[in-house]
């Protein structure tokens, strides 16, 4: 068994517990934690704990860097909201961002990455062209590429600002139009909540069901700790009413079942006991979901392999994945067509 995941785990879990690490522990858990973008989240639990000096820095900087991250995403959250103000269109911040901009526990400490939005799907060309206007221009100039975003995806092809150089997604769903589930946005975006300055985020429920269905229904299982760790914040914060019913809503029972239960056994996440019946598969999601070694290395080839696989399996029908990897392999040129 790989220890290092785990090491990370009970940090996370329990963060008196690395009062017992040597030299060689404090290296392997910070190395994991960075591996899997959880060292500001690592730092925020550890905040006023004893710590060795050099660990005390690293644990410093990286409070620091979440902080840094943390108010990039809620200005770029608000240059969004600027350019799309005038449509009169729900926008509905996604993942990190929705979680720092509603001041939650999940938040605390998250590596942030692109700003992820979602909108009405019949809205989808007055946003794109807002944020043409605004500054946004497409990361992904291939025909191919533009052809596959718009004619199978659950959102656009990512834009990137020409100044701050930050990327933002554009969702018109959560997971994509080829795959075998096929959630309800319209619900998501009605039963979202209001921000003080017209933004809006997903209802609790609907956090949990999106970091289900990204991990489970749509990856394949990179970040996973990071998203498990969400769903841990967000069920001790609001815990699980009404999280069933929404996940059978969106077809997703299953995925935010196993969420809930990996959740559980890495890091202690209490839930009630008709939500911890295990699954007999459920050992090797956990055996992807701590595939690294002591340095923070990848591990496990033939397993990461395996659920790479799969995750293209989920995306899209057999005739559509090998059309698909074919055009791809090709060289994605100008002619390539779906």
């Amino acid at each position: 068994m790989n220890r290092a995941a785990w090491l990370l785990a009970d940090a996370l879990r329990d963060p008196a517990a690395t009062a017992d690490l040597d030299p060689a522990g404090w290296t392997s858990l910070l190395a994991m934690a960075r591996a899997e973008q959880l060292i500001g989240s690592l730092a925020h639990r550890l905040g006023g704990l004893p710590v060795p000096t050099a660990v005390a820095r690293l644990l410093a900087d990286a409070r620091a860097s979440a902080e840094q991250g943390r108010v990039a995403a809620l200005w770029e959250a608000e240059m969004a909201r600027r350019a799309l103000a005038p449509l009169d269109r729900p926008v509905v911040l996604l993942k990190g961002t929705a979680f720092v901009a509603a001041g939650l526990a999940a938040g605390q400490g998250r590596s942030i990455g692109d700003l992820d939005i979602l909108v009405p799907r019949d809205a989808l060309d007055a946003v794109e062209a807002a944020l043409l206007a605004s500054g946004w221009e497409w990361v992904k100039p291939d025909p191919y590429d533009d052809s596959y975003y718009r004619r199978w995806m659950h959102e656009l092809p990512p834009l990137i600002h020409r100044d701050r150089d930050r990327m933002i997604d554009v969702h018109h769903s959560i997971l994509p139009l080829t795959g075998r589930i096929t959630p309800d946005p319209a619900a998501i975006i009605a039963d979202s909540i209001a921000l003080e300055n017209g933004l809006r985020v997903p209802a609790p429920a609907d956090m949990i069901v999106h970091a289900a269905a990204h991990l489970f229904a749509d990856g394949d299982l990179a970040g996973g700790m990071r998203n498990l760790w969400d769903v841990d914040r967000l069920i001790g914060e609001f815990g699980l009413a009404g999280v069933a019913a929404r996940a059978a809503h969106h077809g997703l029972t299953r995925e935010v079942r196993r969420a809930v239960r990996l959740a559980h056994a890495l890091y202690g996440t209490e839930i009630p006991p008709d939500w911890a019946t295990p699954n007999r598969t459920d050992a090797l999601y956990l055996r992807r979901l701590t595939a690294r070694d002591g340095w923070g290395r990848a591990t496990r080839p033939v397993t990461r392999l395996g659920f790479y696989v799969r995750s293209h399996w989920l995306r899209m029908p057999p005739h559509l994945l090998v059309r698909h990897l074919w055009t791809k392999w090709r060289g994605n040129g100008p002619s390539a067509r779906l």
